[in-house]
């Protein structure tokens, strides 16, 4: 996605090799016509997928999951990290290693919003190694539903996750695949 890619190169900041900060627009501060393009997109891409429900993960990727949910016209699940008293104890859960934060947290849903029935579309902000990813599929696979396909924002392609989840067999489309980081320069894959 064109767009995105030049919002990345024009406002993105290169805190190191492995980490490209993006907060002016896509997860501290929100570019709320940026957001609806990427939601048009994702429908664009996985509209005849049937799916019946978008799940993410709090709390970047809330407002990408919410624009493409307005073209699907379904509700979006996110799952809340850590325990929370007000959720619940019937749920879903997994442990997720964070590479931003360096460390393990639970995720969780409740299983009041996700059943058997459902087609997910996964959305998430970022795909690097994949771990966030990986718990989110747990979840679903946890639930019963079926995945449908993952919607990324922006993918960091030097880094194994897509590779490997990919070569799992999981459909995952990405906005923004950036290549490389190096001397100062984004290089995004074709």
């Amino acid at each position: 996605m064109e767009l995105l890619k030049q919002k990345i190169i024009n406002d993105g900041d290169i805190i190191h090799p492995d980490i490209v900060k993006v907060d002016m627009f896509l997860n501290h501060q929100l570019d709320i016509d940026l957001l609806d393009e990427m939601g048009k997109e994702f429908y664009r891409l996985f509209k005849d997928s049937g799916i019946t429900k978008i799940l993410t993960i709090e709390s970047s990727g809330i407002a990408i999951a919410c624009f493409a949910a307005k073209y699907f016209s379904v509700p979006v699940v996110f799952a809340k990290k850590g325990n929370n008293r007000n959720i619940g104890s019937d749920t879903y859960s997994t442990e997720i290693f964070s590479f931003t934060k360096a460390s393990t947290y639970t995720a969780i849903v409740s299983k009041k919003y996700l059943s058997d029935n459902d087609r997910v579309l996964i959305i998430d902000d970022f795909l690097a190694n994949g771990k966030a990813l990986t718990g989110l599929l747990e979840i679903v696979k946890q639930s019963g539903a079926e995945v449908c396909g993952v919607g990324i924002a922006i993918e960091k392609a030097f880094q194994p996750g897509g590779k490997n989840l990919r070569d799992s067999g999981i459909r995952i489309e990405s906005l923004a695949k950036i290549e490389s980081v190096s001397d100062g320069k984004i290089n995004f894959a074709d």
